[in-house]
């Protein structure tokens, strides 16, 4: 059982979503406004958030703007914004998903499950519990990633996007694979994978857009390169 915050000024959006995420298992709490879902937040656990992006005043994107100064709690974006650059904009500031309104109540808890999971638990692969790739290190069973020493904050979906890369270096994947193997989806808007590619850059890279460990596949997607082993470390370091 997660502890999901449901933010909707919408009364009626609110039930509906409650009431499914309550018969799925989780215990579910409620704000009807940004300023509510960021008190909620501070005072409590909050495992997810489902935000609505339209609300008056404090809006869902400068909620999880503010959100993710200081945490990486999954955020769910409920958007009626059809167009794709709207979209790519909550994931730009560092949703992990998003849901377009009208939307059905079990897609969303689907898509709450799915994130719960990895968050909570990593993929489901073959890779060990602590992945070392020159001075990046990657601690899938406490979630954590440092660089050069440094601890570096990824979102959940990021964490994932990272485990999953780094469990198979070499291999090509298309963003359609990545969408099936990371966000269990089907089918989606691979502009989500593209988003996500250009964040994990602008964290584990040197240079982003020169990047040396996440590369663009042309026409295929993006694959993993195993950064080679600094020559001048003593080879008992390594």
């Amino acid at each position: 059982m997660a502890k999901v915050l449901v933010v909707d000024d919408d009364a009626t959006v609110r039930e509906v979503v409650v009431d499914y995420l309550r018969n799925a298992g989780h215990e579910v709490h409620e704000a009807a406004d940004g300023a509510g879902a960021l008190d909620a937040v501070r005072q409590g656990e909050t495992d997810l958030l489902v935000l609505d992006v339209m609300m008056p005043g404090l809006d869902g994107l400068e909620v999880c703007r503010r959100l993710r100064l200081h945490s990486d709690v999954p955020i769910v974006l409920l958007t009626a914004l059809g167009s794709e650059q709207d979209r790519v904009v909550g994931l730009e500031i560092g949703a992990d998903d998003y849901v377009t309104k009208p939307f059905s109540p079990r897609e969303l808890v689907l898509r709450v499950d799915s994130i719960l999971r990895r968050s909570v638990g990593g993929l489901d692969t073959d890779a060990p519990s602590v992945i070392v790739d020159g001075d990046l290190v990657i601690d899938r069973d406490r979630r954590l990633v440092t660089l050069a020493g440094k601890e570096t904050a990824l979102t959940a979906r990021e964490f994932d996007l990272l485990t999953f890369f780094t469990s198979g270096p070499g291999i090509a994947f298309s963003r359609d694979d990545l969408l099936q193997r990371v966000w269990g989806w089907s089918f989606g808007d691979q502009s989500t994978v593209t988003v996500h590619v250009r964040r994990l850059r602008e964290k584990i890279e040197a240079d982003p857009t020169t990047p040396t460990r996440l590369l663009t596949v042309w026409g295929v997607g993006y694959r993993w390169e195993l950064q080679e082993p600094d020559p001048a470390e003593p080879e008992e370091a390594r």
